[in-house]
């Protein structure tokens, strides 16, 4: 004897199986369009502090301290996630993220950023703590490294740990670059 589906049964199952797909796509779709102000983000970055991709050219080393919004005490355990332009390329291939110790404090040594045509190279940050989700961006040029203006207005509260320093021995150019949670 043939077993045959009912019509009503056929229907039934490929309107489940067509919601199920369409929620899954959906919730795939928005894990990659994560909001951003920023081309390049990408929310599955390695842990990792060292994003170098050869020892020879040069590097910029970024550390600093993340403060609570503020802008008095440091945060522990913060996350902090990071990528920029790889070097001789247009694709965001360098990115992770890490997290803060025990003093707020914050450090990882990358490859020199590319950049955009008559812009100056960008290092993207986004940092994560449970005070919620803070993007900002760290500008960095041959004569060191700046802040944009939104970055001024919104950090105002780091007083006199605002501004990045910046220092070059051979090679690697060590910036320190304070940040706090809004």
């Amino acid at each position: 004897m043939k077993r045959s589906t009912s019509r009503r049964s056929f229907l039934q199952k490929t309107a489940i199986a067509t919601t199920g797909l369409a929620f899954v796509s959906s919730n795939l779709v928005s894990a990659f369009a994560s909001e951003t102000p920023f081309d390049g983000y990408n929310p599955f970055s390695e842990e990792k502090t060292d994003l170098r991709t050869t020892i020879f050219d040069r590097h910029v080393r970024v550390k600093g301290v993340l403060y609570d919004s503020t802008g008095s005490f440091p945060l522990e355990g913060a996350t902090i996630e990071v990528w920029h332009m790889s070097p001789n390329s247009k694709k965001y291939r360098h990115r992770a993220k890490f997290n803060t110790d025990a003093n707020g404090e914050y450090s990882f040594i990358t490859d020199f950023p590319n950049n955009e045509v008559a812009d100056t190279a960008r290092i993207y940050f986004k940092v994560n703590h449970n005070q919620g989700s803070y993007f900002t961006e760290l500008a960095v040029g041959e004569a060191g490294a700046y802040i944009t203006s939104k970055h001024w207005e919104e950090n105002q509260d780091l007083g006199d740990k605002l501004f990045p320093t910046s220092e070059t021995f051979l090679n690697t150019t060590t910036i320190n670059f304070n940040l706090k949670t809004n």
